[in-house]
């Protein structure tokens, strides 16, 4: 299960009061969602600021960071977002084709 998911974030938008010190550095946790579909700009989830039981019960807003693509995978978990910067490949035929003379 490999897969390269590549990530923009909206740095401004950050809640300074949900970092946090660990003992390497500060922290910022973060949820990643990978949806079913592309958005209209290749996108195929968002990056959240994690929301504690409390913010989820009180049904608050999320803050939303930015966005995911799944830029490679080995197939086995998510599909890659397709590519915009090349051509679009054609399906492969599923079955034989119709012209055999068997």
């Amino acid at each position: 299960m490999a897969s390269i998911i590549k990530a923009s974030i909206n740095l401004d938008m950050i809640d300074k009061s949900k970092i946090y010190v660990g003992k390497k550095g500060k922290y910022l946790p973060i949820t990643i969602t990978i949806n079913d579909e592309v958005d209209n700009y290749g996108n195929q989830g968002p990056v959240v600021i994690e929301q504690t039981k409390e913010e989820r019960e009180a049904k608050a807003a999320k803050i939303y960071l930015g966005n995911v693509k799944v830029v490679w995978t080995n197939g086995d978990n998510v599909t890659a977002a397709p590519r915009t910067d090349q051509p679009q490949q054609a399906a492969a035929p599923v079955g034989p084709p119709d012209d055999l003379p068997f």
